[in-house]
């Protein structure tokens, strides 16, 4: 910059490597995150991991702790709203957009294996039927647990649809 500011992309190591970048995600994220559970007053725990091309951040509570519920919401939907929030505070900091992974009390880890097996159980139908199986309306997450799902089974799928309306198609082979 010319006016002798920095920004966050200023300060980025040079040749910084995709697993530190995205360890840096995970950590302005975490910082976010114990941020807010103090405003809110709420007790969790912050864990972070990278998985594949993004970082992964989990909000967890201790045993049986349902005060975190509230960050989930019906159906994951605060949690959806407080993940693209957190990942405009990353991109305030980085000046690169994000696809961090937010989890809150393992919901996300929950909906991941019904979703994985929703996936294989249209798989399957599609492989005794010979015809395509049209799934419910998902989110983006949602339809790439299913989509993963599906070829693991040796088939294929595609999205269809607007959304909020999108949804997964399971064609034969």
């Amino acid at each position: 910059m010319t006016d002798g500011t920095t920004s966050a992309v200023d300060t980025a190591p040079a040749g910084e490597s995709a697993l530190a970048r995205l360890e840096r995600e995970g950590d302005i994220a975490a910082d976010y995150l114990e941020g807010l559970l103090d405003i809110a007053d709420l007790d969790g725990d912050i864990d972070m991991d990278v998985e594949g091309d993004r970082a992964l951040v989990s909000i967890v509570g201790e045993g049986d702790d349902r005060t975190l519920q509230r960050l989930v919401g019906q159906d994951g939907e605060v949690l959806e709203a407080l993940q693209e929030l957190t990942r405009l505070a990353v991109h305030r900091e980085t000046g690169e957009r994000s696809r961090l992974m937010l989890d809150v009390a393992g919901f996300r880890a929950r909906k991941r294996a019904e979703l994985a097996e929703l996936g294989a159980e249209a798989s399957e139908r599609v492989r005794s039927t010979g015809e395509q199986v049209k799934l419910r309306p998902m989110t983006p997450f949602e339809r790439k647990v299913v989509h993963d799902a599906v070829a693991a089974a040796g088939l294929r799928s595609e999205s269809e649809g607007e959304e909020p309306q999108r949804c997964v198609v399971v064609l034969p082979a």
